[in-house]
């Protein structure tokens, strides 16, 4: 599903990305873990191709095709989804407008969104006022409209209690159909501070990137609990 091969990325002058690999198969779920400011965002935003993120070195793989240098929204229409952290106020595009435009013109918002609860949002300015929780659904209503091949999520536990992780959580694991037991194709890289959401939704495989480089790969939680108990300086200990 994806490859990435040395990969080097500067953000407004600064070598943020130094020489990243990483490989997700299809039907797989990748957790990213690191400190702050280590490069973890970047990578998302890397990978979907927004401006600002200029690639020195290395390419970018998405279903066989080279897509380093495509267009965010060619991306998009190739099938790679995400999830922001800290997602925009657009004032004046109603949410229901944006579920029909994600879907392709389908008018499948309205349940969507009652599935979840969140009908009563359609008619609101996408993200204007909605509480951290109510953000957070937003975006995941929007990836279950696009329904995209790769979902690429910035700390979907951040910022929401517990009640609405858990309806966060269900909206996960629908677009990485985590209902079945195998023959998945989607796939998915998930960055986690808290660990939280590998309470609700599994994953195939855990990544430590620090200063830029990832520094050890492993069963993700094994990974949290060592994180949790020794620090992030074990594993770069570890990788030595």
């Amino acid at each position: 599903m994806l490859h990435i091969e040395d990969l080097w990325v500067d953000v407004h002058g600064k070598e943020v990305l130094k020489g990243i690999n990483l490989h997700i198969n299809q039907g797989e779920t990748h957790c990213l873990f690191g400190k702050n400011g280590s490069g973890k965002t970047t990578l998302l935003m890397t990978i979907m191709g927004f401006s600002g993120y200029k690639v020195k070195q290395g390419r970018i793989i998405f279903k066989g095709e080279d897509i380093t240098y495509m267009p965010t929204n060619q991306r998009a229409k190739l099938g790679i989804g995400i999830s922001f952290q800290r997602p925009p106020t657009l004032r004046g595009v109603k949410l229901i407008d944006l579920l029909t435009i994600c879907a392709g013109a389908k008018e499948i918002g309205q349940g969507l969104a009652k599935l979840y609860g969140f009908d009563h949002f359609l008619e609101r300015d996408v993200n204007l006022g909605f509480s951290g929780g109510e953000i957070k659904k937003s975006e995941l209503l929007q990836l279950l409209a696009q329904n995209p091949d790769l979902v690429l999520l910035d700390e979907p536990e951040s910022g929401v209690d517990i009640e609405n992780l858990q309806i966060i959580a269900e909206m996960i694991r629908k677009l990485l159909q985590k209902d079945r037991r195998r023959n998945r194709t989607k796939s998915g890289l998930i960055i986690t501070h808290t660990g939280f959401i590998l309470n609700y939704v599994t994953a195939d495989k855990g990544h430590v990137m620090l200063d830029g480089k990832i520094r050890c790969e492993g069963n993700p939680i094994e990974i949290f609990q060592g994180i949790q108990k020794f620090g992030y300086l074990e594993c770069i200990q570890c990788n030595i």
